[in-house]
């Protein structure tokens, strides 16, 4: 996947990395920052609260995304009995997503205006990677974001036996997303390239 783009397209391959570099960090970092300002600083405390993707970037997560063309960033410690209200996490959990939807705005913006070349190119890859990265993140599938509003109306034990089995899941997840046919993929799709229309106002050159 990405490995093997680094070796057909060097250009197009780094620029990936870096935004998806950039995109995980945005997103843990929205974690840990709201975490803190509800009433958590365990993850402040453990020097989240930064845009330094060696800070985020799980090891074995990054190497499946060069390798497998998914992967994942380090989890951030939330003690939600620090956090003041029960709907605290979800606000910590909902905060990644909304960054990378505040991140996918701000380059649309940058998409509009820059004139066509390598800058509206470079723009158009962090608007899609950054709305894919939000959308994903909302399947209520733990340990995905959108999971935490599961934990609102599902009771504890049955919330806690998903949790548990939640990484499975997620690998069949991604299984079914290469290679079923639940429509899961092309919801998707459909959902983000919907969304980057809108924000960029263009079907956009390169997806």
């Amino acid at each position: 996947m990405l490995l093997s783009l680094l070796f057909e397209n060097p250009a197009i391959g780094i620029v990936l990395v870096l935004a998806i570099a950039l995109a995980i960090s945005v997103h843990e970092a929205a974690h840990a920052w709201t975490a803190q300002k509800l009433g958590d600083s365990t993850a402040a405390a453990l020097g989240r609260i930064t845009l330094n993707p060696l800070a985020h970037l799980d090891p074995v997560g990054s190497i499946m995304l060069l390798i497998a063309g998914f992967g994942w960033g380090k989890p951030v410690p939330v003690n939600d009995a620090k956090l003041r209200r029960p709907i605290d996490m979800v606000l910590v959990a909902l905060a990644g997503p909304a960054s990378n939807l505040a991140l996918a705005v701000l380059m649309s913006i940058v998409v509009r205006i820059a004139p066509v070349g390598p800058i509206q190119d470079v723009a158009e890859i962090f608007v899609f990677l950054n709305l894919a990265l939000m959308l994903f993140n909302l399947i209520p599938i733990p340990p995905l974001d959108g999971s935490k509003l599961l934990q609102l109306v599902m009771p504890r034990q049955a919330y806690m036996l998903l949790e548990q089995y939640g990484f499975f899941l997620i690998i069949l997840l991604f299984v079914f997303l290469r290679f079923g046919s639940f429509g899961l993929a092309e919801w998707l799709s459909r959902g983000v390239h919907f969304l980057f229309q809108v924000l960029t106002g263009s079907r956009g050159a390169l997806f």
